[in-house]
């Protein structure tokens, strides 16, 4: 048992295949998990265990967990028994074909949830990945605190195709039983391979392995030995058996009978233990690999043979031309029968050569150890876990994780805001803090900059410059298609429109702004031309679809018909609208899954406040109840588990019935739960719903699962999001708006309460 310094470490979770399933991911993670166990005196290990479709095992008591590989929920489920387990780090051993879903993608659903850090064995690096690869690998590299490759291949591909940095990759060699070097005598006399001179391949049969370009070199190496045998050791991969059977073995088998070496062939239909696998490979005097292609970043049977100090042949493949360079092994030419042929038979005929390559193998090898293995494992794996630690002792020592009081708002900054200004109106992106102007402008962001100009027109904040707010009404104006009774929503930046008509939430949204002007704008004249656009407007979201246009539309609804109540139709449509957002609700909710929808996606808290506002104006307590339970049962999803707030993040839009991924979280979010908390404190002045509020808002400022801030508060500018690993730095028209609009009330929070707190910096949140 080997001392270990991270002894912080208790409980690790290997997450991949396990033994019976045949495959040499299973042979992996079963030894990593022994080897880390031995290791390490008081670890307690678990593997998570992948079962593929139409299968069931007989795992042994090391499978904690087994996940069907079809079912997402089956990973939702997992992530959280693996949290509610306390699992100190998890090790995800990683190959496409193992788990579910486009390009293994299900795999997704369970790592993004999970609360302890993740260090990843990448056993396939692709150079040249498909779109649902790459974008499958860069979610799980990004997710991972580490990523682990058994070769330096591996390294230069992470770096040069996905543009992952040096530091987090880690080059582990896989691992080998620690056998002492020994001659292949006494074990040719126990398989019954005595005085033959043995060549060895073992693992799963497939047709990438190149077996027949090995028994096309046999006749070449019976001319100088005739008592040569190659020994063909594993079952056929069961991929293959379920589409083609043994269709396979049976042409090889037919291509040795044509050759007339059939007695010089031997295959052996067998998945063998690892103490039977060790003799076979004990026996044999040449382990030959001809693997047919190239990208094998692993090969568990190559590193096997050479650390048993064996001579190999292979082809030139990733993981082969490391392992073997230096004289260590011999290099042929893929799919090359006569080279392949004139090498073994050379290292078969003359034995000091070939000793001297055994030698060589072995005493090279003695790194590559379970135990060597398992320790580097350990120091990387304690590493993620300390790394973890300092980081929300961090959080803990600034106070972050008992923010309870809404943080002293700094005072709105509009320079930014007006840097993203043309005489347009805002533009919608920006690379970095320089507007794009490749994007031009859309209605939805100069919608939301009126509701910011009208949001300003409060006591104790300066107002927009008259010009900027008759910019984005005007923006808005132009945007009315009277001919198609819609909003137009997209403009290029020469301001061509892009379509007749935009989607019902930029129409719901711009009905939002209308009706808040109607209502509280400063220039009376204005208040008129926004309530008469909105009642023009208005009929046209009578046939929407979407549950978030019926919630802006609500919204708008709040501030119009404070102003003309004597709007039969619009009074009309505010019920119309609430009563359909509460059947919706009715028919969605179950005793887990309080929502209006199947799924959650953006501006999610809108939903609820709009019922809660409508209700509130309608005196309908059933609206404000359902607008209130649904906000509370948002809330404990947006909750981290320091008591932080958690946006729902983008990644896990309509992932159905699903808790919400944790990244990319935007500031649209942290905008709409602030608004809707303060509607609920309104409705049933509960102080834990400015706590929430407050909490939100703390997102901005640093308060959050990175613990870095969003917001420069010299500028007002505000980054578009927080991935997993770092702060999105483009700044768009969208995110500036919602950390005003944010900050905005939240300052009129602390007038109506009258509660003064200490505003926590962002530095010491990320000291």
């Amino acid at each position: 048992m080997t001392s270990f310094k991270n002894t912080h470490l208790k409980n690790i979770a290997f997450i991949g295949n396990s033994l019976p399933r045949r495959c040499g991911i299973a042979t992996f993670t079963i030894d990593l998990q022994q080897a880390i166990s031995k290791s390490l005196a008081g670890v307690e290990t678990a593997i998570v265990a992948m079962t593929d479709h139409g299968h069931a095992y007989d795992y042994p008591a090391s499978v904690w967990l087994q996940i069907p590989d079809e079912n997402p929920q089956d990973y939702v489920r997992a992530a959280e028994a693996l949290n509610a387990a306390r699992f100190d780090v998890v090790c995800l051993q990683h190959e496409f074909g193992i788990f579910g879903g486009e390009a293994g993608s299900h795999i997704l659903a369970l790592l993004s949830r999970l609360e302890m850090p993740i260090v990843t064995t990448l056993h396939t690096v692709l150079g040249q990945p498909s779109p649902a690869q790459r974008r499958v690998l860069t979610e799980i590299i990004d997710t991972s605190a580490k990523i682990v490759v058994m070769a330096e291949k591996g390294r230069a591909l992470l770096r040069e195709v996905y543009g992952v940095p040096n530091d987090k990759i880690e080059v582990i060699a896989h691992g080998i039983p620690d056998i002492a070097f020994c001659e292949p005598d006494l074990a040719k006399m126990k398989l019954g391979f005595e005085s033959r001179s043995v060549i060895l391949t073992f693992g799963l049969l497939s047709p990438n392995k190149g077996i027949e370009i090995m028994i096309d070199a046999m006749p070449l190496i019976l001319k100088s030995r005739p008592d040569a045998v190659y020994v063909v050791l594993g079952a056929t991969h069961p991929n293959l058996v379920r589409d083609e059977g043994e269709a396979y073995r049976e042409s090889l088998i037919a291509r040795a009978l044509d050759l007339g070496i059939e007695n010089h062939v031997v295959f052996l239909d067998q998945f063998v233990d690892q103490a039977t696998l060790l003799d076979f490979i004990s026996m044999c005097d040449v382990y030959a690999t001809p693997y047919l292609n190239e990208a094998q970043m692993t090969s568990g049977t190559l590193a096997y043979s050479f650390g048993l100090g064996k001579a190999v042949v292979s082809t030139p493949y990733w993981h082969a031309r490391e392992l073997l360079a230096d004289g260590r092994g011999i290099l042929v030419p893929f799919s090359d029968a006569e080279t392949i042929g004139s090498e073994i038979a050379t290292l078969l005929t003359d034995s000091a050569r070939r000793n001297a390559m055994r030698v060589r193998a072995y005493a090279s090898s003695r790194s590559m150890t379970w135990q060597r293995t398992a320790e580097r494992y350990l120091s990387l794996l304690g590493d993620a876990t300390t790394q973890r630690r300092s980081h929300i002792n961090a959080l803990v020592s600034s106070g972050f994780a008992s923010v309870r009081e809404p943080p002293a708002s700094p005072e709105p900054q509009l320079a930014y805001l007006l840097s993203m200004c043309d005489d347009t109106g805002l533009f919608q992106h920006a690379v970095h803090s320089v507007p794009d102007r490749s994007h031009g402008y859309c209605v939805d962001d100069n919608a939301r900059a009126l509701l910011l100009a009208v949001a300003l027109n409060t006591p104790g904040e300066k107002l927009l410059p008259e010009p900027l707010t008759t910019r984005f009404a005007s923006f808005v104006q132009h945007a009315w298609n009277p001919d198609e009774k819609h909003f137009r929503n997209f403009m290029s930046f020469d301001r061509r429109w892009l379509e007749d008509r935009g989607s019902e939430d930029s129409h719901g949204r711009t009905l939002w702004a209308l009706g808040e002007c109607a209502r509280s704008d400063i220039n009376p004249s204005r208040r008129r031309w926004a309530a008469g656009l909105f009642a023009e407007a208005l009929p046209t979201a009578e046939g929407f679809l979407s549950p978030r246009a019926w919630a802006f539309t609500l919204l708008g609804l709040d501030g119009y018909c404070a102003i003309r109540g004597e709007d039969l139709f619009a009074r009309h449509m505010r019920l119309f609208f609430a009563d359909r957002l509460i059947d919706l609700l009715d028919r969605v909710e179950t005793e887990d899954w309080v929502w209006f929808e199947e799924s959650l996606s953006y501006d999610n808290a809108r939903l609820p406040q709009a019922l809660i506002l409508s209700g509130l104006a309608s005196e309908t307590p059933a609206y404000v109840a359902a607008g209130l339970k649904a906000l509370r049962w948002l809330m404990i999803l947006q909750t981290g588990p320091l008591g932080h707030f958690r946006a729902v993040g983008t990644d896990g839009f309509l992932d159905r019935r699903m808790p919400p991924k944790s990244f990319d979280q935007q500031p649209v979010e942290a905008a709409a739960t602030i608004s809707a908390c303060l509607a609920a404190w309104r409705a049933d002045h509960d102080s834990e719903w400015k706590n929430d509020a407050a909490r939100a808002f703390a997102w901005f400022l640093g308060s959050n699962d990175l613990s870095l801030p969003l917001v420069d508060l010299d500028t007002g500018s505000c980054r578009d999001g927080l991935h997993r690993t770092r702060v999105n730095e483009n700044r768009g028209g969208e995110s500036v708006v919602s950390y005003l609009l944010g900050l905005v009330e939240v300052r009129k929070l602390a007038r109506i309460s009258g509660h003064p707190v200490t505003f926590v910096p962002p530095h010491a949140l990320s000291a």
